[in-house]
């Protein structure tokens, strides 16, 4: 049970809107950054942290997917799918067609381009740190920001209908804590990254093995390998109880045919 959970802040982000979903009841640990989040609970300061892994939209959220496969210390234990309904955020009563500047996460940005391009073609885009972020820093009719309706407050104006350019957009959550999963843990996906041997036909025999051990692949994806100009790790989800024989079996036999492998989670 987490009684504090960290996430990207500030209130409500939706980080903050997952960790308070995942972690009901907990005290939440808003923090500047992704990795600040998961420094928390490597120092102890929190118990656990949630951070977004995915986005229909805009693919991997490659940041924290290096990060977890990088810090063997940290394993995701739950997941969580929201719905993100990005809305146009103006001061009340401002002049939607004189907005020269609009502020959000690069996420939020990228997912809403379609709309950006055709309504605000000469607008500058500006990256925040967050969505949530971004409000705070309307401060002038010309000024505008991309956020969840969980943002809006008194003295501002929020469009009437989302404006991601895909009303289906949704975000893949994974709760985090420091440690490993037990043998006996139960799941239902499981989630790892590696790096295949550099071999004519190592993907295919990764693919085999995933195959010949009756795994459902949900995810693979691609991340080219720091300092390793030409090289690629993969990150691969599956359907499976990390607690079975059989699981346990197909993970040992990919650990033993790549080059690296690391047991990222299981929920």
């Amino acid at each position: 049970m987490c009684k504090t959970v960290s996430c990207l802040g500030p209130e409500g982000s939706y980080s903050h809107i997952a960790a308070q979903t995942m972690c009901a009841g907990a005290r939440v640990l808003l923090c500047r950054t992704f990795r600040a989040a998961a420094r928390a609970v490597l120092e102890g300061e929190a118990d656990a942290c949630v951070l977004p892994i995915e986005n229909t939209l805009n693919g991997g959220v490659l940041q924290n997917m290096d990060m977890l496969e990088s810090e063997s210390s940290l394993v995701a234990v739950a997941e969580y799918t929201m719905h993100i309904d990005h809305r146009l955020i103006t001061l009340a009563g401002a002049d939607k067609g004189g907005i020269t500047r609009i502020f959000s996460h690069r996420q939020a940005l990228d997912q809403c381009a379609g709309f950006l391009t055709e309504r605000y073609p000469d607008a500058e885009l500006v990256p925040e740190s967050s969505t949530a972020a971004s409000v705070a820093r309307v401060k002038t009719e010309r000024d505008a920001a991309i956020a969840g309706v969980q943002c809006a407050r008194e003295g501002l104006e929020v469009s009437d209908g989302c404006i991601s350019d895909e009303k289906n957009n949704f975000t893949h959550f994974l709760l985090v804590k420091k440690g490993s999963l037990p043998d006996g843990f139960k799941s239902e996906k499981v989630y790892f990254a590696l790096a295949c041997n550099h071999v004519p036909g190592a993907l295919m025999q990764v693919l085999a093995i995933i195959y010949g051990c009756n795994l459902n692949m949900t995810k693979i994806e691609s991340r080219p390998i720091k300092n390793e100009p030409g090289e690629y790790r993969f990150f691969i989800e599956v359907v499976g109880d990390y607690s079975s024989a059989e699981m346990k079996h197909a993970l040992a036999i990919l650990r033993s045919s790549t080059r690296s492998f690391r047991l990222i989670g299981a929920y």
